[in-house]
């Protein structure tokens, strides 16, 4: 352990050079849900592009968010230390003492056990600070007010749903108590599983970012309630490749159900309820896909060769001949 923090902190001041700093005025959580194990990150910031710089999260290990005079390595280094058995404040404490710039970073971590902590450096420009709570941290800097992030935790603790849900509704309490002094720009949100699966790509629940939005908040949400419809499709096409349609039309129908307008979930969802003998239910979803774009039509004649609909030349021409 000794040698790996020495590594680790050896590649420190590197990172941390005033000519990486980068002033990135923001307000964030880290959390981990207390029942699922997720782990996640939540940010917005009046700067271009917040999520490709503060917010890092790794399946079993932790979650950082690393803001104000920005040094990106706190990321990376603290999910190693994390991952190497140090707690959340023991990380963060490490890397703060091998920072000659700690004085302009601010910082929060959570670690795959909930331990928690955040550090907001003497220079940070106000209104700057944070606080812990059970098993998450919330951190802002350049603030209309220094009540932007009590408001955040007081809002985090009571709010209901999941872990995305509920950092959501930390973030608009940010906003609705003042936000960043200069407006806003840019926002994120990642979440990952409780536990490793040897495959970071399927460990991600969500990862999303909003890079430049006049609303970067509101775009956020949307993209969270279309990511939610994606994972049901995904889940939908898992059982598709099973063959098992009841468990289609149910995931299928879920996404649609969350973007009902969405002509992509209403074609799958109509094709499993065709394959499912359903059809009088699969024709206005059918509808509205060949009403968005007339292609949707043209791949109804492809997919029986290759199993995603019954070879039934009946079947075919029914689908064909709804308008």
């Amino acid at each position: 352990m000794g040698a790996l923090l020495a590594v680790l902190l050896a590649a420190l001041p590197a990172s941390t050079s005033t000519s990486t700093l980068r002033p990135v005025a923001t307000y964030s959580i880290v959390a981990r849900d207390p029942a699922t194990g997720e782990l996640g990150v939540a940010v917005q910031s009046h700067w271009f592009s917040v999520g490709s710089v503060v917010s890092w999260a790794e399946a079993g290990v932790g979650a950082v968010a690393t803001q104000s005079f920005v040094d990106p390595g706190y990321g990376p280094l603290g999910l190693s230390l994390m991952r190497a058995g140090r707690s959340a404040p023991d990380s963060l404490k490490a890397l703060l003492a091998g920072d000659p710039q700690r004085d302009v970073r601010q910082v929060g971590m959570v670690d795959a056990q909930g331990r928690a902590a955040t550090h907001t450096g003497s220079l940070c420009i106000p209104a700057a600070g944070g606080q812990t709570g059970q098993e998450y941290v919330v951190q802002a800097n350049l603030m209309q007010k220094p009540s932007v992030w009590p408001a955040m935790a007081r809002t985090f603790e009571a709010a209901k749903g999941d872990l995305a849900e509920r950092m959501l509704a930390a973030l608009d309490a940010a906003e609705a108590e003042g936000g960043d002094i200069r407006g806003r720009q840019s926002a994120a949100l990642v979440v990952v599983k409780a536990r490793a699966s040897g495959r970071p790509w399927a460990d991600r629940v969500f990862d999303l970012r909003v890079e430049d939005h006049p609303q970067p908040l509101g775009e956020l949400r949307r993209l969270v309630r279309l990511q939610r419809a994606y994972n049901h499709m995904t889940a939908g096409d898992d059982c598709t490749a099973l063959a098992d349609w009841v468990c289609a039309e149910r995931e299928y129908g879920a996404a649609r159900a969350l973007e009902p307008g969405h002509a992509e979930m209403a074609f799958w969802y109509a094709v499993a309820l065709a394959t499912a003998g359903k059809l009088d239910a699969a024709r206005p979803l059918f509808a509205q896909s060949f009403a968005d774009d007339p292609r949707w039509r043209e791949l109804v004649r492809r997919l029986p060769a290759v199993n995603q609909l019954p070879k039934d030349p009946r079947l075919l021409d029914a689908i064909l001949s709804i308008r």
